[in-house]
């Protein structure tokens, strides 16, 4: 893992970029800006639904139908190729096969609301839609963020 400052966090890069750029951030790369936001350098998938990286969308660790294999630098918008576990919030629009941030701690507004919820609720990708978050309802579900304004879309993303 590589310590940098300033990251640019809209920039993605194709694999022959991170080959051939000096300056490329490496998968999983950890960034904390000086509001201690926190972001993390991810490859992103579409997954089987096609599901295409959106600015401000939730995104959830890669888990093909479901199954998790432990991958913890391949993320999607795609809630069926998932193990329900959330990533973060994407920074980029970020091709499928391609790299870009995440963030992973802090407040941050999501581009598509939540499925449901109020104020202070725990939310988790369990029982959302493709790119968002629900309701937490479980003790088993994963909480990856926390609804401060629900219906302003903000939340307090907790991703590991």
């Amino acid at each position: 893992m590589t310590s940098f400052i300033g990251a640019n966090l809209t920039k993605t890069y194709t694999t022959a970029q991170l080959a051939t750029d000096g300056s490329a951030p490496g998968v999983g790369d950890r960034y904390v800006d000086q509001d201690g936001k926190q972001y993390r350098f991810v490859q992103y998938n579409s997954g089987a639904g096609a599901v295409a990286a959106a600015v401000g969308n939730f995104c959830y660790y890669y888990a093909p139908s479901g199954a998790s294999a432990g991958a913890t630098t391949v993320v999607t918008s795609d809630l069926s190729d998932s193990a329900g576990v959330g990533a973060g919030v994407l920074q980029a629009v970020i091709t499928s096969g391609d790299y870009g941030w995440i963030q992973t701690w802090g407040t941050a507004t999501l581009t598509t609301a939540l499925t449901a919820g109020a104020d202070g609720n725990a939310l988790t990708p369990v029982g959302s839609t493709d790119g968002t978050l629900d309701v937490s309802a479980l003790v088993t579900d994963h909480i990856c963020a926390i609804a401060v304004d629900a219906s302003a879309k903000i939340v307090f993303v907790t991703c590991p």
